[in-house]
């Protein structure tokens, strides 16, 4: 008994092996795309192991080889069960349209969605099986079905495969209907329309998107998630007064402390919406002293109401009047703190440089700089401000002496480099060019892009008019001329600028003249020369460093001051022809387009 035990574990063993072999060889045969031999090995392995891998294997094998009757055969062998699932009708359907027969594909696509069983599970799988062969009407007639039958829960696959269908409407309708029963989805949600629909790059899918969110609100007044979704819509259109509507009611009924606000607020400001930030502010500031954002937004809020007014050209001096009366009656209120030290700042500038209040506005940020437990940063902005007030005073070597300081104090800091810049330019102001242009080899590398820009137009300048010529006094008058304009002593410094031309007529400063009349007449509201001395340097100068600053200049005279947009259209696409590696060639771009009305992302 023993050995014919020993005898039948080895005869099965044996067995095993073979079938394991026959296995191997198929595979082998299968990868080298020797089919036909591996046919010879899956037509009895099929018989006895009926798994999904030999199935998908020799169906492979029979479609490789073109045998459609073997190929049909083998899918239906899986079919015989009353129970068959109709997902079988769908392979079925994918094996007809491989042999071009449509007819039969139609009908087995047909018999898959008649023996659909109202179960989710199921119904999801049918519907993903067509979606895999891109039969994406087919999955639409699935899920349609399902519904009619009483399915429920289908929405995040309704709105995944009507995206997918580019059925925008039925896309938004689903979402929606996902959103409201399902809040978690939120940001499913979000990113489906993000990537679906590209509202700032379709105006009439933003439209449809924004009727039915409002529509959607109105219905589900209590949903607090269609707001969130609306907030979110109006930042992506850059509609923020639409978008501080919802963010404000949205904190309201939460009981929030005004963080989405402060968002928005920055948002908007990044956006030269100065109007929308100062009421995200004012709503903040609303809510109280106790609030942590109370002093930022009491602060931000002047500022955004400043922004604009600083902006503006030529300078609106009744507006910045009443805003530093508001700037000195919250001062009043709040005290001069450490904490209040930005917004004594601001009314110094505008006292020094629109009000005529130089005095006044020195001792103010003396007073700031006075103060114990002034945070450093802002100690050393508050000293930047003073020596600029000082500059327009022509007490020039206090304020390197403040520049200097501040320098020092933030030597690899961008508060440094801006300081390290101005002592630069007062070099340059009092004739030391070679000395500037060494400050302003350092700063080109600058991490601030403003600085390292500013830096780089100030070398050009000295270096195209100064370095390679050997007279110097044309470039010294300049200096003094740009010294007495950035002190607003406009008619002195015309005088300096006619004798150059007057003295040394054509000379390589004749376009940075120009520019300067021009920056002048802009300052003192005289638009008119303006176009003129700009359209000039365009015509005459269109080979000089400047020529894309003055078509830019230009475009936006035409553009924001009166509102010629045909012309300033033609301004900025002629930027954009003549001088692509302009840096204001983005910002042409997007006015460009913005006029045109196709504004896009860049």
């Amino acid at each position: 008994m023993k050995k014919l035990w020993i005898l039948a574990a080895l005869l099965s063993a044996a067995t095993l092996s073979s079938g394991q072999s026959d296995l191997e060889l198929a595979e082998f045969y299968y990868n080298e795309g020797s089919y036909a031999q591996a046919k010879l090995y899956l037509d009895q392995i099929w018989k006895k192991t009926k798994t999904k891998a030999v199935f998908d294997m020799y169906y492979a094998t029979l479609l490789a080889m073109d045998d459609f009757e073997a190929a049909e055969k083998l899918v239906k062998s899986r079919m015989r069960n009353r129970d068959t699932r109709a997902t079988a009708y769908v392979e079925l359907g994918q094996l007809y349209v491989h042999f071009d027969k449509e007819e039969l594909a139609r009908e087995a696509y047909d018999e898959a969605l008649n023996r659909l069983e109202p179960q989710r599970n199921k119904v999801i799988a049918l519907a993903n099986a067509f979606i895999n062969l891109n039969e994406l009407d087919r999955a639409s007639e699935v899920y349609s079905k399902a519904q009619n039958l009483g399915v429920q829960d289908l929405d995040y696959q309704l709105a995944d495969l009507e995206g997918r269908r580019g059925n925008y409407d039925g896309m938004i309708d689903a979402s929606l209907r996902l959103l409201i029963s399902k809040p978690q989805y939120f940001n499913n949600v979000q990113n489906s329309f993000n990537r679906n629909l590209r509202i700032q790059d379709n105006p009439e899918l933003a439209e449809m998107l924004r009727v039915k969110l409002l529509r959607a609100a109105r219905e589900n007044p209590a949903d607090l998630s269609l707001s969130e979704m609306l907030v979110w819509f109006f930042n992506q259109s850059e509609d923020f007064a639409n978008a501080f509507v919802h963010a404000k009611s949205l904190d309201l009924r939460r009981k929030e402390s005004g963080e989405r606000l402060l968002e928005l607020a920055q948002t908007a400001a990044r956006n030269d919406d100065f109007a929308t930030a100062s009421a995200c502010y004012d709503y903040i500031a609303s809510k109280g002293r106790n609030n942590p954002y109370f002093m930022t937004a009491r602060t931000q809020a002047l500022k955004m109401r400043l922004q604009p007014l600083m902006d503006a050209k030529p300078a609106d001096y009744d507006a910045l009047s009443k805003l530093a009366t508001e700037y000195q009656q919250s001062l009043n209120d709040l005290g001069l703190t450490p904490e209040t030290a930005v917004m004594a700042q601001d009314l110094a500038h505008i006292r020094a440089f629109f009000l005529e209040q130089s005095d006044d506005a020195i001792a103010l940020l003396e007073s700031v700089l006075a103060l114990s437990g002034l945070n450093q940063r802002i100690e050393a902005s508050c000293k930047l401000a003073l020596g600029d007030i000082l500059i327009f005073q022509d007490e020039i070597w206090d304020a390197s002496l403040l520049f200097s300081q501040v320098e020092l104090d933030f030597k690899d800091d961008m508060l440094g480099h801006e300081a390290k810049f101005r002592n630069a330019r007062i070099s340059y102001y009092t004739g030391d060019f070679d000395w500037a242009q060494t400050q302003l080899d350092a700063l080109k590398a600058s991490t601030s892009k403003l600085i390292s820009n500013d830096a780089i137009d100030l070398s050009l300048l000295i270096t195209d008019n100064y370095a390679l010529d050997t007279i110097v006094e044309p470039m010294w008058l300049y200096s003094q001329a740009d010294l007495l304009a950035t002190q607003h002593r406009y008619d002195e410094a015309e005088k300096k600028l006619d004798s150059i031309i007057t003295i040394w007529p054509g000379h390589a400063l004749t376009d940075e003249i120009l520019m300067k009349q021009a920056e002048m007449a802009i300052e003192r509201g005289n638009l008119d020369t303006a176009k003129v001395l700009l359209q000039e340097i365009i015509d005459l100068h269109f080979d000089d460093i400047l020529a894309d600053d003055a078509l830019f200049k230009l475009g936006i005279l035409f553009e924001d001051a009166e509102g010629n947009l045909e012309e300033a259209a033609r301004l900025y696409q002629q930027l954009l022809f003549d001088y692509p590696g302009s840096l204001h060639a983005v910002e042409a771009r997007r006015r460009f387009r913005a006029i045109r009305g196709d504004e896009t992302t860049d």
